[in-house]
């Protein structure tokens, strides 16, 4: 059982994280002249939409995690999440990264299955504990699906780089 001071450190420090990763993936986003200058689907959503899809994957993978964390029955099922989540926070850095800053969107298509394989293991290790918490990770399995279609045909309309 969790105790209350645990809980809020758990809260506290899960929404703190989802804060960091998103203001990290802000400032790595440059949607510059080369962004703009790339061919894109019709279907491409607006880029202002972005910013408040992410936000909203990032405060639902917060309360997931704080779901899963607290039914949790040991530290080391706890510090499994803990770790799959920094996995996943890293993972979605760097494609990040690889897209805006190397302008490279074919290694980020590469790495962008990697991401989604982290979503997905989240969304399985989460249901052990909490079918809640591994629900609300769907909307971010979605969103990595639609955005690795996005950069596949990123690649296709604009290849190659580097």
């Amino acid at each position: 059982m969790t105790t209350q001071p645990a809980r809020r450190r758990a809260i506290l420090t899960a929404a703190l994280a989802a804060i960091a990763i998103g203001i990290l993936g802000a400032t790595i986003t440059d949607v510059g002249p080369w962004y703009q200058a790339l061919r894109k689907p019709d279907w491409q959503p607006p880029d202002w939409l972005f910013g408040p899809v992410w936000t909203l994957i990032f405060a639902l993978s917060a309360i997931a995690g704080v779901k899963a964390w607290i039914r949790a029955p040991d530290r080391s099922s706890g510090d499994l999440i803990i770790a799959l989540f920094a996995l996943n926070g890293f993972l979605n850095m760097l494609w990040s990264i690889l897209f805006f800053r190397v302008k490279r969107p074919d290694w980020a298509l590469i790495e962008v299955g990697l991401l989604w394989l982290s979503v997905l293991a989240l969304i399985f290790v989460l249901a052990r504990y909490s079918r809640v918490a591994s629900w609300l990770l769907v909307p971010y399995i979605a969103w990595v699906t639609f955005a690795a279609l996005l950069n596949w045909k990123i690649v296709q309309l604009n290849a190659p780089f580097g």
